[in-house]
């Protein structure tokens, strides 16, 4: 333990023009740094060169840097019975207790990796998350949200638990949070673990990178947990349907019947809905369907309707659609914000062309005039279709369903 003379101490290393010395000297004990060395002060002043001469007793040396062997000190300070104990001991007597920064990050950063083990249990066996685990842990993410090791450690223990339960089976996200996480809200935007889970869920579905209300919700649909459930809807026509449950014996009778029906994205998570129909066309707007239930009937082609933007139901039908086999046909309007519509249909599925390229813009173009209205916005270009922005552009003109409603029902009645 050694033993200290405080006074003795004090009159050594506690004046103003010695701080420069003790605070060098904790600086270097805090990194875990030798004191094996010496330390210089470029620029001294003579009041801390004179300072360090009394201190040492040694004579003026010339120019303005003052170099001090800590060595030396060290040995001065047990002589002299200022402390016996040496340098280290003097520095936390005057300044109090010193932590060694490396050695305390070191052990900070093994707490942080201790209390990833639960999720690395976790994804261990499931290799489409290793990529998201991998990025989970470099990106810092798990820290921002939790702040401190003590924090992360159930926020990550609830994580594994989560991710040992998807997919789930058409589960309501609030039933599920609550069942797996203890609390129903455990999973809502801007929950940490609710962050968190989204993470996972998007490197589960393999779904693009989106945004929006709907995205969420079709990301969440595709792990089996469902968001407004029943008010996010998709309108059908024409889908044969099957035996294997309630939706599917639906579909059938309202096919037979000849009319539309509106399915819920509980239903069309739940009841995993397959046509067996080797062509699917989707168009954007609801009076294609209208059309068709009239003109068609129980004669329509199997037809799915995304009502502008595609709602979390309709992506997540057409992808099962498309998993079964079926080939999925789109048709949009011909004006900016139809396709950007387009654009999502034909980057998130693996739909083609239904009369929805310049070709076919062109010749109803040249056929139909004039038209209701011009092209009004701001203009996109169609990923699908280089050729169609500047189609549209040179003849101005909007084309919508209701202008091609004949053509589309000649295709749907074959």
């Amino acid at each position: 333990m050694g033993v200290t003379d405080g006074a003795r101490l004090e009159r050594l290393l506690g004046g103003e023009d010695l701080s420069w010395l003790v605070a060098r000297v904790r600086k270097r004990m805090e990194r875990g740094e030798s004191l094996d060395t010496n330390v210089t002060l470029p620029g001294a002043t003579a009041a801390q060169r004179a300072a360090v001469q009394r201190l040492l007793g040694r004579p003026p040396r010339p120019g303005h840097a003052l170099t001090v062997s800590l060595t030396a000190l060290d040995r001065l300070l047990r002589d002299s019975g200022a402390c016996s104990a040496g340098l280290e001991a003097a520095i936390v007597t005057l300044t109090g207790e010193v932590v060694d920064r490396r050695a305390a990050t070191a052990q900070l950063e093994r707490s942080w990796q201790t209390g990833f083990e639960p999720l690395r249990a976790a994804v261990g066996q499931r290799p489409e998350l290793q990529e998201w685990f991998a990025e989970l842990n470099r990106s810092g993410l798990v820290r921002r949200l939790a702040g401190s090791p003590a924090q992360a450690n159930p926020l990550l223990h609830d994580l594994a638990a989560v991710i040992g339960q998807l997919p789930a089976s058409g589960e309501p996200l609030g039933r599920f949070a609550a069942r797996v996480a203890g609390r129903a809200h455990a999973l809502d935007d801007g929950e940490p673990l609710g962050t968190l889970t989204f993470g996972a869920a998007r490197a589960l579905s393999g779904l693009a990178p989106g945004n929006g209300a709907e995205w969420r919700r079709e990301v969440w649909a595709s792990v089996g947990i469902l968001r407004d459930e029943v008010s996010t809807t998709v309108l059908t026509l024409g889908l044969p349907g099957n035996a294997d449950g309630s939706t599917g014996r639906a579909l059938g009778e309202l096919r037979e019947a000849g009319q539309p029906a509106v399915l819920t994205l509980r239903q069309v998570v739940r009841d995993q809905i397959s046509t067996g129909a080797r062509r699917i066309f989707v168009c954007e707007n609801p009076v294609v369907v209208s059309a068709a239930a009239d003109a068609l009937g129980p004669d329509c082609a199997p037809l799915v309707c995304t009502s502008g933007q595609p709602s979390a139901a309709a992506m997540h039908l057409l992808r099962q659609l498309a998993a079964g086999g079926a080939q999925l046909v789109y048709h949009g309007d011909f004006d900016w914000g139809g396709i950007r519509i387009g654009n999502v249909v034909f980057d998130r599925l693996p739909a083609r062309s239904w009369r929805f390229r310049a070709t076919d813009y062109q010749a109803t173009a040249r056929s139909r005039t004039p038209y209701s209205h011009h092209l009004a916005g701001s203009p996109a270009s169609a990923n699908w279709d280089a050729a169609l922005r500047p189609a549209m552009e040179s003849t101005g003109t909007a084309i919508e369903e209701e202008h091609v409603l004949d053509e589309l029902l000649t295709d749907l009645a074959q």
